[in-house]
């Protein structure tokens, strides 16, 4: 067996063994051929066609081994990349990798092991050259913003990339592109805008599950601007030259446009929403705490969770189960019975019954007791028809009716026919994948689940998974390719959800991790998964930054960290106690296969764990001042909404033109001013904007313009209160007095000391 796959699985950081690189040959550049064979081939040979201006010259190579690496498969690569690995069969890896290739030129080649010989595979050589100035079409005007050395990667047939350059001036700091977690000012990097599972350590890596081809450039006159395209696009944000920022795309039609947007960073956002789709406001109750844990698994231990919530007194405003399914459908109960629907129809509540000695015996009267308790409930879901293994029952008629019915995304296969697609991730492999980019596909595949909201009463979906799509060869139910269309699904994915809540009368709340331009209107999202580090906290923090300069309004991350171990004491209760002050404040845990002792994020089993009983009461405390801030926070929102100033607000929207915002990870809420403390200790400086401001646990009045020393215990963050919102704001930190937190005469000894000694006394 001697396997060669021209563009690889489309894994965007990884190349494949049996893979071209690149995929479309540059001149003047190495190219590298690959291929997989079965165990027993011992040498491979390349047989090499090179047609120029009439003439062709053939060569022969012979390949070299190499270690098997098939889809990039590394700890590092995706999520559950090693476990998958180890499933990989046993093949040989081999390459031979060309010095160049010349310009102009096209090539024909094949491989052989001396017994069998492959097919033959072509391509061209592509090149850089000068573009037609029509080739990109600016939109819109920023003074002294013109696109500069604008070129085009052609290769004789038709133009497959665009480049150009916008100026960058000293002092200016680039922020945006989605959700990004290694820095809030990007400028000095290379990014680029491809939705990818980054399994944890995301800031290390600068890829992420929500990107956008949309920035701020702040510091000089103000300006931003989108690349209006769903396909990859790299950003050389001044790495190469400190004077420029390059911008790379792939062409589809073989024209590019660009938006540029003039003014400030809130008139910026508020360009670019009017463009892509602005925020819906969500309904007050997703201001409160949302908490969930993988072994929450059947109805019992649900049950016993949210009971032991309210006996600690921590309220829950919507519980997140995700084991709930039977892991083969995704639209059953685990254990429930229920006659088959050889057409893959949707089914009913009435059409299912459940055991009482099962893992759901009555879900409706669970649901029912949540919501007279004042919970909503949320369901997990992934947008994919598992195939491993091979399904049976209803899963089965389920994918034979998806192909019959022609909802699913399709892959072009090496004799040019299309068959269904089959998942090249990490997470259940070889899945089938509907095309919910298709109104009737999308409507196929939500009519499935509607009776878990009309007749069960589901408040919303947790929809995970969205970032499955990989390859340019995909096809898409309107003709488009995976290089267009991939970066779209996770936003279709959400709409479809949303689609169907708001069917049913219900709120469009769904909570997704991938993302895209457009994701701005459709619910809710976190930040996927990560480690219970402080390393990752401070990501999670820029990353809530950026996806908000972006336009994503309701916004949060697994709490302290979903994996490993559970986190120590004061990272769990400062983590919580940041939490407070971000839209979205939920904690979740990894399934640990049931093991002792159990990971539950719950402040009980952290304090059990650590041996620090003050956890829990802290978290009570922090969950109170959460519930007095829901009215607050959703007054805050209806803001954001209507005037695209972000509810989580870095501090340079408000103050684009001082340096100084860059150097804290901090933010705005309204008029309340927030710094975590992102290390261990309570000493943590804080950058306080020029203005009047109100310690709001001391009530001690600060003069800003400068950075103030702070200590704070670990169940508060530090926060600060314009002057003129504290009368409004005192209650909801003070709600048992009436005055100032501490009597005057102490402060009026610390003013005597000055800011710092305030703020740190």
């Amino acid at each position: 067996m001697i396997r060669h796959r021209p563009l690889g699985s489309g894994h965007p950081y990884s190349e494949d063994t049996e893979q071209r690189s690149p995929v479309h040959p540059v001149a003047g550049q190495p190219l590298r051929l690959g291929v997989r064979t079965s165990g027993d081939v011992a040498s491979v040979g390349l047989e090499l066609e090179v047609r120029l201006a009439g003439d062709v010259r053939t060569e022969h190579h012979r390949l070299s081994p190499v270690p098997r690496s098939s889809r990039g498969q590394d700890v590092s690569g995706g999520h559950l990349a090693s476990a998958q690995a180890k499933q990989g069969r046993s093949a040989g890896g081999w390459e031979v990798v060309l010095p160049e290739v010349p310009a102009g030129a096209s090539l024909r080649y094949r491989f052989s092991d001396g017994t069998t010989t492959t097919r033959w595979f072509e391509c061209r050589v592509a090149q850089w050259r000068p573009a037609d100035p029509d080739t990109l079409e600016v939109v819109g005007a920023v003074d002294g913003i013109v696109p500069s050395d604008l070129e085009v990667l052609d290769d004789g047939e038709r133009a497959l990339r665009i480049r150009f350059a916008l100026p960058l001036a000293p002092g200016e700091h680039v922020a945006g592109f989605g959700e990004r977690f290694d820095a809030l000012d990007h400028r000095g990097a290379h990014l680029d805008s491809v939705v990818f599972e980054q399994y944890k350590s995301q800031g290390a890596h600068r890829r992420t599950y929500l990107p956008m081809p949309f920035a701020h450039v702040v510091g000089g006159a103000g300006w931003g601007f989108h690349v209006r395209t769903s396909r990859r696009v790299w950003f050389d944000v001044g790495a190469s030259d400190g004077t420029r920022l390059v911008v790379e795309s792939e062409l589809g039609d073989g024209q590019l446009e660009l938006a540029l947007y003039p003014g400030t960073p809130t008139q910026v956002l508020d360009s670019f929403l009017a463009e892509v789709g602005r925020p819906k406001q969500m309904p007050d109750w997703v201001f409160r705490l949302w908490a969930s844990g993988n072994e929450w698994n059947t109805q019992a231990e649900v049950e016993r969770q949210m009971a032991l919530h309210a006996e600690h007194d921590i309220p829950v405003g919507s519980v997140v189960i995700e084991a709930w399914s039977d892991e083969s459908t995704f639209t059953a109960f685990r254990d429930a019975t229920y006659d088959l629907r050889a057409d893959g129809g949707p089914l009913r509540l009435a059409d299912f019954r459940f055991p009482a000695e099962g893992a759901w015996p009555d879900p409706k009267a669970m649901v029912d007791a949540l919501h007279a308790a004042g919970t909503k409930v949320h369901l997990w879901q992934i947008p994919l028809l598992k195939m491993r293994p091979h399904p049976q029952g209803q899963a089965r008629a389920d994918a034979e009716a998806a192909v019959r019915e022609g909802v699913l995304i399709r892959e072009q296969g090496p004799d040019g026919k299309l068959r269904p697609y089959r998942n090249r991730g990490w997470w259940f492999p070889l899945a089938l994948m509907p095309d919910l980019t298709d109104e009737r596909a999308a409507e196929w595949w939500t009519d499935k689940r509607r009776y878990l909201v009309e007749d069960l009463g589901i408040d919303g979906f947790k929809t995970d998974g969205g970032e499955h799509a990989w390859g340019a060869d995909l096809r898409y139910l309107d003709g488009s390719t995976g290089a267009e269309s991939n970066n779209r699904l996770p936003v279709a994915y959400a709409a479809a959800y949303g689609k169907l809540l708001e069917s049913a009368g219900k709120a469009p709340v769904t909570f997704s991790r991938a993302g895209f331009t457009g994701s701005q209107a459709h619910g809710a999202f976190w930040a996927g998964d990560e480690n219970s580090t402080w390393e990752a906290f401070r990501w999670s923090m820029l990353a809530g930054l950026s996806a908000a300069a972006s336009g994503i309004v309701y916004w949060g991350w697994d709490v302290a960290g979903f994996s490993g171990p559970v986190p120590e004491p004061e990272l769990y209760v400062r983590a919580m106690a940041a939490s407070v002050f971000v839209p979205i404040m939920q904690y979740h845990s990894e399934f640990n296969h049931h093991r002792r002792p159990a990971r539950d994020r719950t402040p009980w089993n952290v304090a059990e764990l650590t041996g620090d009983d003050a956890v829990v009461g802290e978290v009570r405390e922090l969950v109170h001042l959460r519930e007095r801030l829901v009215p607050y926070l959703a007054r805050q929102a209806a803001a954001t909404v209507a005037t695209s100033a972000p509810l989580m607000r870095p501090l340079w929207f408000e103050h684009p033109e001082d340096a100084r915002v860059w150097e804290h990870v901090q933010w705005l809420l309204g008029d309340l001013l927030v710094a975590p403390v992102l290390e261990p200790g309570g000493d943590w400086p804080v950058f306080l904007p020029d203005g009047d401001w109100v310690d709001v646990w001391t009530g001690a009045r600060v003069v800003g313009g400068g950075v103030v020393a702070t200590s704070t215990p670990r169940a508060r963050v530090p926060v600060f209160a314009r002057a003129a919102a504290w009368e409004d704001l005192e209650q909801v930190f003070h709600p048992s007095t009436q005055g100032p937190f501490r009597p005057a005469s102490v402060v009026e000894e610390l003013l005597e000391e000055g800011p710092s000694a305030l703020a740190a006394g």
